[in-house]
């Protein structure tokens, strides 16, 4: 089953155009969103919720299609963000209290046992909370109505790296009876490498790559050499960098085969990021 079907979706604005997203997610996965501020990662959210007004297009979530069903599929859905959408001055109670009121699934047993795996005092302040203790509430609310798809805009934003750590250790362990899953839009791609099954690529407006993390990986390769070297492989070069020891590229791997006097290296997801934005998200 696909928890998540994004069919050509577009939404333009004066200097900004989302231009056919397409995006699918298997149910029990974490798909990693990913591309630099302004590629149109939370346009892409906030349209797929009905939250912006899409100019065209489809989204089915748990197959059924959100302009027919949106209040339906919202029960069992949760959206946070990095930026703390909560009255820094109420009370953790207080706002759970109004919260659960939405929620026809809302679990209380389940509300008081992450509150307590999370170590979190109800009678707290949000503005007495770190980020990471903030996000761990939104999470032991979105829990707590037993929310089948959690979606996250830059939950790690701000974050320490062992906060950072410590999250990403819960994410993968709310997937792992394959029964939710989450969407992780963030430009700290070192994150997704950690915890992401599925990677989208998005670059100004539009879907560079959706795969497996492996697959994205494995589709490209950096290459080291001389910089007498670079104009003999600047035609299938993406990008590249130059410095005083010679130049640094980006190539698709299956152009490796015909490199002989060059060092190939394996990428990360910041190196394909990097690159691709040097020649303006062209493939």
């Amino acid at each position: 089953m696909n928890v998540l079907e994004i069919k050509d979706l577009n939404k333009a604005y004066p200097s900004f155009q989302l231009k056919d997203i397409n995006m699918t997610l298997e149910k029990g996965y974490i798909m990693g969103f990913i591309g630099e501020n302004g590629a149109g990662k939370t346009t892409t959210l906030r349209s797929m919720l009905n939250i912006t007004a899409k100019d065209s297009g489809s989204v089915h979530i748990f197959e059924k299609d959100m302009n027919k069903h949106e209040i339906d599929i919202k029960q069992d859905i949760a959206f946070m963000s990095g930026d703390s959408m909560f009255f820094p001055r109420s009370r953790l109670y207080k706002i759970t209290n109004i919260y659960k009121k939405f929620f026809k699934n809302w679990n209380d047993e389940i509300y008081n046992n992450y509150m307590s795996i999370f170590g979190l005092d109800q009678n707290k302040k949000v503005f007495e909370l770190s980020q990471g203790m903030k996000m761990k509430y939104s999470l032991a609310l979105a829990l707590s109505h037993q929310a089948k798809f959690i979606i996250l805009d830059e939950p790690t934003s701000g974050l320490d790296p062992v906060a950072r750590d410590l999250l990403l250790e819960i994410f993968q362990s709310i997937v792992e009876d394959g029964e939710i899953s989450i969407l992780f839009s963030t430009h700290i791609t070192s994150d997704l490498e950690k915890c992401a099954d599925y990677i989208t690529f998005i670059q100004n407006g539009k879907i560079i790559e959706s795969s497996s993390k492996d697959d994205l990986l494995d589709h490209y390769r950096l290459i080291v050499g001389a910089n007498e070297l670079l104009p003999k492989y600047k035609d299938i070069l993406i990008a590249h960098k130059k410095n005083s020891f010679g130049f640094t590229g980006l190539i698709h791997t299956e152009d490796a085969s015909k490199l002989t006097d060059v060092e190939l290296l394996p990428p990360t997801l910041d190196d394909i990021m990097i690159y691709f934005s040097m020649n303006g998200g062209r493939k």
